[in-house]
């Protein structure tokens, strides 16, 4: 006799908080904070839609969803990709509390908030390339 066994599967992070329209709506949010601030906009081009998909894109590949991504741009590199722009502390602190904003202003559940915003305090840490 054959007896089969079912497993729970485990939900990602981007199949809990609903997919790509989830980040979508995020990096939205995280980007209208940036349009109006003096410190951070002159990083970013004129035209912020390039860098809204981009990040949309990476977040969702990141927390599980399609590789659209690196489809499209190869491997992440974040490091590589943002040495160009002066990140100190200051433009740190700033990005996470845009970040932060966007997050909790979110329908994520607590426990989810908390994985994005521990990624990001990291991720932005990691991105820094200037003493102060």
């Amino acid at each position: 006799m054959f007896v089969q066994i079912e497993t729970e599967r485990t939900s990602t992070l981007y199949e809990r908080v609903g997919g790509d329209p989830f980040f979508f709506a995020l990096v939205e949010r995280f980007y209208a904070a940036v349009e109006d601030d003096a410190l951070l906009r002159p990083l970013y081009p004129a035209d912020l839609a390039r860098p809204r998909r981009r990040l949309a894109l990476f977040l969702i590949q990141y927390w599980g969803g399609p590789h659209t991504y690196n489809a499209e741009r190869g491997h992440p590199r974040l490091r590589m990709r943002h040495l160009r722009f002066p990140i100190g502390p200051t433009q740190r602190a700033a990005w996470l509390a845009h970040m932060r904003a966007a997050v909790e202003s979110s329908d994520a559940s607590a426990s989810d908030a908390q994985a994005l915003l521990s990624y990001f305090e990291t991720a932005a840490t990691s991105l820094m390339n200037r003493p102060a």
